[in-house]
């Protein structure tokens, strides 16, 4: 009896065991001394503008991540904890004014206007640490053209920086992302004349008994809602890394095309309806606990890749886990509170997005899974490629349940 094969095996096992064991520690030890940026694994720079609008004033909140003020002023994190205080806030009043001044401006028919500060706050939001900056501006009425332009990043050609606005003028409201080249958003202020006709199809003269009704307000704007929210979606999947690593994790392991595409369905169905449940308010969870249990889903399916010999009905764990991710894809939207009326275009478009990119990269990467599996050491990428995919999760596993709650 040849036993040569069965103790070449132990001893490559032991090997995996050992390896595995390494990167874990490896993990650990990167969780507790790395600086909080890496816990985020959706690697967003990120801004909310909510504009208000009537006759008299204009009121701004920005808020921008806190990491991204750290980038752009140097030396304002004075304790070097990568968390921003309000004492610190307060001692670079000045030079955050001056990037407030350079990166956004607010323009009344190509006119910028000059805004009064009224504070500055930290607040939290999904998990992120913002800076909010409240802004006074003086009036609109109709007629005129109210333009926001943000610069931050600008120059920046490998950003990924979105600013998500939502407007408001006497109800009417307009939402749109900014990014990329797409930096500038304007709405148009109009009122439509209620008229009133007699039967012979002229003018009737008003009836001074009778109360003329007010005329009602609309609004133009430039930037088209739905793409802006189908390329914000497209790029909240490319930069989610985490959800990318766990559609890698899932078709590492050889299958039939059946099921790979059951997989590949019932994520999309998963995420589609908890994405639509949580910017609804139907679902909540802490963003802590969502942001760790994606973190575990890839450690999952990575480990079942290396230790199932079979990997049967893989869409039913895909289907559980694919909730979970979908209540991730919606937080970017949640913070936007955006009116039900526009919320099924938002949603749609934001939705479309995610699977463009998504089926995109399937059909990219059956090709070459498949001429992978076709070689001799298939084996040894599945087992080692799923070992590096356990580590990472483990990393962003580690810094989201120890690390992030103390932010």
């Amino acid at each position: 009896m040849n036993v040569f094969p069965v103790k070449n095996r132990r001893s490559q096992t032991s090997t995996i065991y050992r390896f595995t064991l390494a990167i874990f520690l490896f993990g650990v030890f990167i969780s507790s001394v790395y600086h909080p940026l890496t816990a985020q694994a959706h690697a967003y720079s990120a801004s909310y503008t909510q504009i208000t609008m009537d006759q008299n004033k204009t009121e701004v909140v920005f808020s921008i991540d806190t990491l991204s003020i750290m980038e752009l002023i140097e030396g304002i994190d004075k304790n070097k904890d990568w968390v921003l205080q309000q004492s610190e806030i307060d001692q670079e009043k000045h030079h955050i004014e001056e990037l407030l001044t350079e990166g956004v401006a607010l323009d009344k028919d190509n006119k910028e206007q000059t805004p009064e500060l009224e504070k500055m706050k930290i607040i939290k939001k999904s998990n992120k640490i913002f800076l909010s900056i409240y802004l006074k501006y003086p009036g609109f009425s109709p007629g005129e053209t109210i333009s926001f332009n943000d610069g931050f990043y600008a120059n920046d050609p490998a950003t990924n920086y979105v600013n998500l606005i939502s407007a408001n003028y006497k109800g009417e409201t307009s939402e749109a992302a900014l990014q990329g080249d797409n930096r500038t958003w304007t709405m148009l202020l109009t009122e439509v004349q209620q008229e009133q006709q007699s039967d012979s199809g002229q003018t009737a003269q008003p009836d001074q008994n009778q109360q003329q009704q007010p005329p009602t307000t609309h609004v133009q704007t430039s930037t088209s809602t739905w793409f802006s929210f189908f390329k914000l979606g497209m790029m909240h999947i490319l930069t989610g890394y985490d959800h990318l690593l766990f559609l890698l994790a899932l078709l590492l392991r050889k299958q039939t095309f059946k099921q790979y595409a059951a997989i590949v369905t019932s994520f999309t169905i998963a995420h589609s309806i908890t994405l639509t449940l949580s910017v609804l308010g139907f679902v909540t969870l802490p963003s802590r606990f969502v942001e760790a249990a994606i973190a575990f889903s890839i450690c999952y399916v990575a480990i079942e890749n290396i230790f199932r010999k079979k990997i049967l009905h893989r869409w039913t764990i895909t289907f559980l886990f694919g909730l979970i991710h979908g209540l991730g894809f919606a937080s970017i939207l949640r913070e936007m509170a955006i009116p039900k009326k526009d919320l099924a275009v938002a949603l749609v478009t934001f939705n479309l997005g995610i699977e463009a990119v998504q089926l995109t990269i399937v059909l990219l990467l059956l090709p070459l899974l498949t001429y992978m599996f076709k070689q001799k050491i298939s084996g040894k990428i599945v087992r080692y490629g799923s070992i590096v995919i356990v580590a990472l999760g483990f990393i962003w596993l580690v810094q989201r349940l120890f690390v992030l709650k103390y932010l």
